[in-house]
């Protein structure tokens, strides 16, 4: 008797360690081993063409398998008759890089001609991406129209295809990129972490990677000795997403089968009753393999949100998978699931003189803190700043951080809020499904299909900060199954339990929703993250600071870390009440929304990143003095600090102090993609801002 497994791979090394999922998986109950296993199997890229990088994971856990001339793995336990085949495809439709533009952006194409979820391209849109290239993972943002520019962009409200994909990683050039390893046709896939919630596993293709985690889990079975009789053979096959190119190739050098079993992913928009199916293919169905086989069956594991970055698959589910996949291939033996050992991490970017800048941003930017939640945030300023500064900073009564340095005359206020756009909570269903109120500006369709975080009650102050992000659930944005328009009319996001279940977490109506998120380096000077409106205006006066001495000042400054920006500009109210009339000068440091990027018109707001820091000399809010502009340049040219002049859309916390009767300026960083979760700004810029405020201020 013999049994054959076959798998899509290639040759490289990648320096492999076990992973904790890997290690604990055989020894963890039931549900929690799948969804241990088949978290193992998402972490891993497949490209089509480049199923290596998932397939030698897989030969390290067991030497039986060999790897054909297309790339596929084979493994046979058995001889005779019947003759078996159990197949799955390790990859899905993604993207490879099409061409370098000569500002330095990437231009998509498609790789697989697979049927995909009708939003496939537009979740890729505003969202942090790697391309995979010889040398490792280089990162990068998908483009997005400024939210600020809308009324230019009111006209497109079309669904977003990949030719609308433009892909940023921080070069300026094709040199610039080419220096990065980044070569044409390397594949781009979406960078997202792990994601399970309640009792789901989530990811890209997840019913397609479970099925072949199952497939290698009942080989692996077999081949020690969980025998039937007759032949049986099972392929985990590359290049599925090219119509099944792998295993037909393979198939056809094994010859007639009796009976095929192809386990595949969730069809886009299906709805299945049951946990698993298991049906003949359709007579000439287009998704269907040819293959020579007297039957061909197709199995499919239930999924929700399927064909999305978010396609979740509940635990229960790929349990019952196992044992289709088991029983299709007359195993009757209990089969524990197969973890695959993850490549070792990248080794960290070597410090440079941006790194600190890049550390500070990085430890805002990723605490939540939408207004009138900002306690996070707060916290973290607080213990970043100096002894001296600890001391001497106090929190009023709407939660402004407020730091008073230098004697009482000539006042001059610097503002940068710690609030951010995000949603909360404004209904919750039966099924647990949660609907959405936005804070701030938002573009729906950046969030759409993407993971989710429900942050619950916040902790005491002094632990704010360092259990924001353990106090949440983890969910997804519900995506839609199908849309002409690109943006929803209702956001709704759904944690894998009903709402008897999320009361009982504590879940109820005000609580905030944000989307994951993390700061990434970019290129040799860029940096991403969400909320960088306004962790880097927050970030630039700490860098301020720490060049300042209090003692030599003679006037008074104030540095303000204000609230609920977003939202209405609340926090700078509350302090111009108190101290607006005493205010000779009020500077905002906010956001420059600049158009230097290819979605937007370079007639209006243009400020290239990398040229400095921004006058934001006129926007919706308020126009600076011409008087005040000149005193402004004059002082960044004579301490031989660069500063751009431009005019832009949205408005700063200077607006309130203003009306005061200070004379008022808006100072900032050119930031692209504004109000989306992948906002770009050069941290040479923010080094250079924090310079100005330290000169302003002194």
């Amino acid at each position: 008797m013999r049994l054959v497994f076959v798998v899509a791979a290639g040759t490289i090394a990648l320096g492999l360690v076990a992973d904790a999922s890997a290690q604990n998986a055989a020894n963890a109950p039931p549900s929690l081993a799948s969804i241990a296993a088949v978290e193992s199997w998402l972490a891993l890229d497949a490209p089509p063409g480049e199923e290596f990088r998932i397939t030698d994971p897989v030969m390290a856990t067991d030497n039986h398998w060999r790897r054909d001339d297309l790339g596929n793995l084979v493994m046979t336990v058995g001889s005779g008759h019947p003759r078996r085949l159990i197949a799955c495809g390790l990859d899905h439709v993604g993207y490879i890089v099409s061409e370098m533009t000569d500002q330095g952006y990437l231009r998509l194409h498609r790789s697989g001609n697979a049927v995909t979820h009708p939003l496939w391209d537009q979740f890729h849109q505003a969202q942090q991406i790697r391309v995979l290239t010889t040398h490792g993972s280089v990162p990068g943002v998908v483009a997005v129209d400024n939210l600020h520019f809308a009324q230019e962009h009111r006209g497109d409200t079309s669904v977003v295809n990949v030719d609308q994909l433009w892909v940023d990683i921080g070069a300026r050039s094709p040199a610039e990129a080419t220096a990065l390893g980044v070569r044409l046709i390397d594949p781009v896939v979406r960078d997202l972490p792990r994601w399970t919630y309640a009792d789901y596993v989530a990811g890209a293709d997840a019913s397609g990677r479970a099925g072949c985690a199952a497939v290698a889990s009942v080989a692996r079975a077999a081949a020690r000795g969980a025998r039937s009789s007759g032949e049986t053979v099972f392929v985990l096959s590359a290049q599925s997403s090219f119509r099944w190119s792998g295993l037909e190739g393979i198939v056809a050098r094994l010859g007639k089968f009796d009976e095929a079993t192809v386990v595949t992913a969730a069809s886009p928009g299906s709805i299945d009753s049951v946990a698993v199916s298991r049906a003949l293919f359709p007579p000439r169905a287009r998704s269907a393999p040819a293959l020579n086989a007297d039957s061909i069956y197709r199995v499919v594991v239930r999924a929700r949100f399927a064909g999305s970055l978010v396609e979740s698959v509940r635990a229960t589910d790929l349990d019952s998978l196992l044992a289709s996949v088991r029983a299709a291939a007359h195993v009757s033996s209990s089969t524990p699931w197969v973890a695959l050992p993850q490549p070792s991490a990248m080794p960290a970017r070597a410090r440079d003189s941006l790194s600190t800048a890049a550390d500070i941003l990085t430890r805002l930017a990723e605490l939540p803190a939408v207004g009138e939640r900002e306690t996070p945030v707060r916290e973290a300023i607080r213990s970043a700043l100096p002894d001296w500064a600890r001391k001497q900073v106090v929190q009023d009564s709407a939660g402004n951080l407020i730091l008073s340095m230098g004697p009482d005359r000539d006042t001059s206020v610097f503002l940068a809020h710690m609030d951010e756009v995000g949603y909360v909570v404004r209904s919750i269903d039966h099924d647990g499904t949660v609907t959405l109120t936005s804070q701030g500006g938002l573009n729906g369709a950046a969030w759409e299909g993407q993971p989710a975080l429900l942050y619950l009650d916040q902790p005491a102050a002094r632990n704010a900060a360092a259990n924001a992000a353990s106090a949440s659930l983890a969910g997804v944005f519900v995506p839609r199954e199908r849309a002409k328009l690109r943006r929803p009319d209702v956001m709704r996001a759904w944690f894998g339990m009903d709402s008897a279940s999320l009361a009982a977490r504590g879940v109820r109506a005000g609580l905030v929703v944000l989307a994951y998120k993390h700061g990434e380096r970019l290129g040799a000077t860029r940096y991403t993250a969400r909320a960088l409106d306004d962790r880097s205006g927050d970030t630039a006066l700490l860098l301020a600071l720490a060049g300042m001495d209090p003692a030599k000042l003679n006037h008074k400054v104030i540095f303000v870390w204000s609230v609920e920006e977003e939202v209405g500009l609340f926090g700078a109210a509350a302090v111009a009440s108190h101290i607006g009339t005493s205010v000779h000068h009020a500077y905002a440091i906010d956001t420059f929304v600049s158009a230097d990027t290819p979605l937007e018109s370079s007639f209006f707001a243009l400020a290239p990143l990398g040229d400095g820091p921004v006058l934001r000399a006129s926007d919706d809010g308020m126009v600076v003095l011409s008087s005040e502009r000149d005193r402004i340049i004059a002082l960044a040219r004579n301490n031989r600090i660069p500063l751009q002049v431009g005019t832009t859309k949205g408005s700063t916390d200077a607006v309130p102090v203003v009306a005061r009767g200070a004379i008022g300026a808006q100072l900032g960083w050119p930031g692209r993609y504004s109000h989306s979760p992948a906002e770009v700004l050069d941290l040479n810029d923010l080094e250079t801002l924090a310079r100005l405020v330290r000169v302003l201020a002194q």
